[in-house]
């Protein structure tokens, strides 16, 4: 584990109140809710990939021009979250929590009844602001909701939404706006919204804060070699994977020349794998978090860059899609573990720091891969992305345990 820097604790402060056990029950019940909430907003981020034809077309701006609203939310959510939660202090993170669900309800209610379109873009800002806040409060809660020998598997459980969002959101978001039009898909994210609040004002306890993010807490963390470790390991395996993955339906249209349809289920055993890879990681990465993170890395290496080669046989392409899900799936809960192992004293903090830098990285993953399939091809972008991922295997062989991340 770390060390913590002179001056700073090494280990969290007695627990609060709300942090007193309660029973199994409940306290997987406060688990889940926290996954809805991860779930809703996923699925609200990145429900626009399937629409933005029908809603460029409703409002006669660019397909560019309506690919703003995937930029903006990430970009958003990487700026706000160090601000947000630092302006939070003292206040219980479970009224917090809620007031960010009930954002992203306004923020689909404001898309859904938009009648212009810098409407629907003010409400993905709204959307960014939300994954902000939401992510870095709710990221780390895992250890503050179930006994200590729990917690893993709870992480697994709150970070599987990411993948489930991908296959059962985004494919049901599309379904409904394809057949009762593109402000019913978001009026049907704001109602689901509107239920998950009211689960987690029922199942969660208090939860004030620990130690509070502000950003002299942040500072402090980033000074500390463990945590400028874990950034720099996230932001290769995340640049590495975004890097390629944003581009993978154009891939597997052009070079195993599949049809539309099974691209879709392609993406949906995709996402079915990264489930299975959040869950094995959740196991796997309080046992031995080192080889966890190296070992996600080195699967997406050796996926992506196999692409690059073999991609133009289907049945290869879908096996290699099933190797990448299942290694992507671990990085989340792999990237929270060591943030948090790094800041032992500070889970809050290190929370926002992994938001801020998978939201930062995502959108610049996506524009350096298109960088790369404009002045190549969508192989070269594979490749690209396996050389990266490559690189992230070093750095966590060379480097880990000169920075006190064992395992």
């Amino acid at each position: 584990m770390a060390t913590a820097a002179p001056g700073r604790p090494t280990s969290p402060p007695p627990a609060a109140p709300a942090d007193a056990p309660r029973s199994p029950l409940v306290s997987w019940l406060a688990v889940v809710s926290v996954a809805l909430g991860i779930f809703v907003i996923v699925t609200t981020e990145i429900l626009p990939i399937g629409l933005l034809t029908t809603i460029g077309a409703d409002f006669t701006v660019s397909e560019g021009t309506a690919g703003l609203m995937m930029a903006l939310p990430g970009i958003l959510a990487a700026v706000f979250a160090p601000l947000v939660t630092s302006a939070l202090g003292n206040t219980d993170r479970r009224p917090v929590l809620a007031a960010f669900v009930l954002l992203l309800a306004v923020a689909n209610f404001l898309a859904a009844a938009a009648p212009s379109y810098w409407l629907v873009l003010l409400s993905r800002v709204l959307v960014g602001i939300s994954i902000g806040g939401f992510w870095s409060v709710g990221a780390g809660l895992a250890a503050r909701l179930v006994p200590a020998a729990s917690v893993g598997r709870a992480t697994a459980v709150i970070f599987s939404a990411v993948p489930l969002g991908s296959v059962l959101g985004v494919p049901l978001g599309t379904y409904v706006g394809s057949t009762a039009g593109w402000r019913i898909a978001f009026l049907t994210m704001a109602l689901l919204t509107l239920a998950v609040l009211t689960l987690l004002l029922l199942a969660l306890p208090p939860l004030p804060p620990q130690r509070p993010a502000n950003l002299s807490v942040l500072g402090d963390l980033l000074r500390t070699p463990a945590t400028r470790y874990a950034l720099a390991v996230t932001f290769l395996v995340v640049l590495a994977h975004f890097g390629a993955y944003t581009y993978v339906t154009p891939f597997l249209e052009q070079v195993p020349r599949l049809d539309p349809d099974l691209v879709t289920v392609c993406l949906l055993i995709y996402g079915a794998a990264g489930i299975a890879g959040t869950f094995l990681a959740g196991f796997a990465v309080s046992r031995a978090p080192r080889a966890s993170f190296g070992c996600a890395a080195a699967l997406i290496a050796v996926a992506t860059l196999a692409l690059s080669v073999f991609g133009h046989w289907g049945v290869g392409a879908v096996a290699l899609l099933i190797v990448w899900g299942v290694a992507y799936g671990a990085v989340p809960v792999c990237s929270q573990t060591w943030f948090a192992r790094a800041a032992p004293g500070a889970t809050e903090a290190s929370s926002v720091l992994f938001t801020s830098s998978f939201q930062a990285t995502i959108a610049l993953g996506a524009l350096a891969g298109g960088t790369v399939v404009d002045h190549a091809s969508t192989s070269a972008v594979m490749a690209a992305g396996g050389a990266t991922a490559l690189v992230a295997v070093l750095v966590v062989g060379v480097g880990v345990r000169r920075v006190g991340v064992v395992g």
